[in-house]
């Protein structure tokens, strides 16, 4: 199938005049009434010369009982490339004009029917690389993270009502316990602490990790990489220096996407093409989120390998993994007594041993424990707002531990409850809107 074409395509129209553009072009034979959320069969039509462009399905699904809140409708035709072409055409020229990325979801948010993390979380769903990913997105979607945060919101705005009524009317109120108040504050401090925390989890299963497999010529890099994608992604060959260029892989690992890079093998060579491969290499253990240095444990720890573990970027997470554990005697697993050579895992990249120890310990190597507790997870955009409420938090927390005046309590108590209604489009402005939604595909 080309790019482009599919069984089934869609066109929706949403706004006050989708009726009638719908009404303009689709043909509905016999007395099938216009019915809200009704499936109509007919044709789509060319208003101009009644010309007969598809067989379609026509839904109307009438304000506000739609996705975007909005009168919309949905043309289902064909899904071949020149014909949606033409019935695009007929839209816009009957007076609709292309939604922008994530216009439909923008308007829906607008108009009530969605709050931020939701229509966050369809995107979310829709670019998922694992089913834990679209597990976490479809969380979001059921509104699982607004109603954590809205929680925590609302218990920082009773405790702000409370500090502002004591400005205001002290002495109309009986006195502040103000021990209360800095408990409540730390508890939501500890809550939002704990979201920031896991926030990096959730990253994980979004964006995944790229991870590059370096070693000696002839070590078994090739064979991991096919081991762990379970297909022959690469050449594998007894002689050394047979993989010259990186190769790409992309699987899910413990519900982790992973993009597994094979590189040349590193040595001293004075073949110009092989050494090409070999700075590649380098640019690809400087550019991974972790690295799998691989050594041959039938050949036991080298002055090589010494010397190319003493090549990784320190700030990128490593694994020493040892390949060949069937010939060398050694058990595969995690090891962990490691002796001065360091090895954290063994392996057996040709019968596949070893792989499931090797996936947890790279995954905890990179900082990941993916429990089952993982139920919410925030996104980039809503991590660093809520640190920035614990920021808050903190001074406010500071301002009553030197026993402040209230008013002094307020300001970043304040602060904080307007970066958590932000998370949730509460208290958002037009600019950020319009950063969240370019995001999204067209059509959503």
């Amino acid at each position: 199938m080309a790019p482009g074409q599919g069984s089934v395509a869609i066109v929706r129209i949403s706004g006050p005049q989708a009726e009638t553009i719908g009404r303009l072009l689709f043909r509905a034979p016999g007395q099938q009434p216009w019915d809200s959320h009704r499936v109509l069969y007919g044709h789509i039509c060319d208003p101009a010369t009644d010309e007969r462009v598809d067989e379609a399905l026509l839904l109307w699904m009438k304000a506000p009982r739609s996705f975007s809140g909005e009168d919309v409708i949905e043309l289902h035709g064909h899904g071949g490339l020149i014909v949606v072409e033409r019935v695009l055409e007929l839209v816009l020229a009957a007076g609709a004009r292309r939604a922008g990325p994530g216009e439909f979801s923008q308007r829906a948010f607008l108009n009530g029917r969605l709050d931020l993390t939701r229509a966050e979380a369809i995107s979310e769903l829709i670019t998922a690389r694992s089913r834990r990913a679209a597990q976490l997105a479809m969380a979001g979607l059921e509104g699982g993270l607004q109603r954590r945060i809205e929680a925590l919101r609302q218990q920082l705005l009773d405790q702000l009502a409370e500090l502002e009524a004591r400005v205001d009317f002290e002495e109309d109120l009986p006195p502040l316990d103000g021990a209360a108040v800095v408990a409540a504050l730390e508890e939501v401090r500890k809550a939002l602490e704990e979201l920031v925390a896991e926030a990096g989890q959730g990253q994980l299963l979004r964006e995944g990790l790229r991870v590059a497999i370096v070693g000696r010529p002839n070590v078994g890099k090739s064979s991991l990489l096919n081991a762990l994608s379970r297909r022959e992604r690469a050449i594998v060959a007894d002689q050394p220096g047979t993989t010259r260029d990186l190769v790409e892989s992309e699987l899910v690992l413990e519900g982790v996407p992973l993009t597994l890079l094979d590189t040349a093998g590193i040595r001293p060579t004075d073949d110009p093409i092989e050494q090409l491969g070999i700075a590649r290499s380098h640019q690809a253990m400087a550019t991974a989120d972790a690295v799998l240095l691989l050594v041959d444990l039938a050949e036991g720890w080298t002055t090589a390998d010494r010397d190319l573990r003493a090549q990784l970027p320190d700030q990128v997470p490593q694994l020493v993994v040892g390949n060949k554990a069937d010939l060398a005697g050694v058990t595969p697993g995690l090891l962990p007594d490691a002796d001065a050579t360091a090895i954290d895992v063994a392996i057996s990249a040709r019968h596949g041993d070893g792989l499931k120890a090797l996936a947890t310990a790279l995954l905890s190597r990179c900082g990941n424990s993916l429990g089952p507790g993982l139920v919410v997870a925030l996104n980039g955009r809503q991590r660093d707002l809520a640190a920035a409420a614990a920021g808050s938090l903190d001074r406010s927390l500071e301002a009553a531990a030197q026993q402040l005046p209230y008013d002094f309590w307020t300001i970043d108590l304040r602060q904080a409850a307007g970066s958590l209604g932000a998370i949730t489009g509460e208290e958002v402005t037009e600019a950020v809107l319009d950063r969240v939604f370019a995001r999204f595909c067209i059509g959503k």
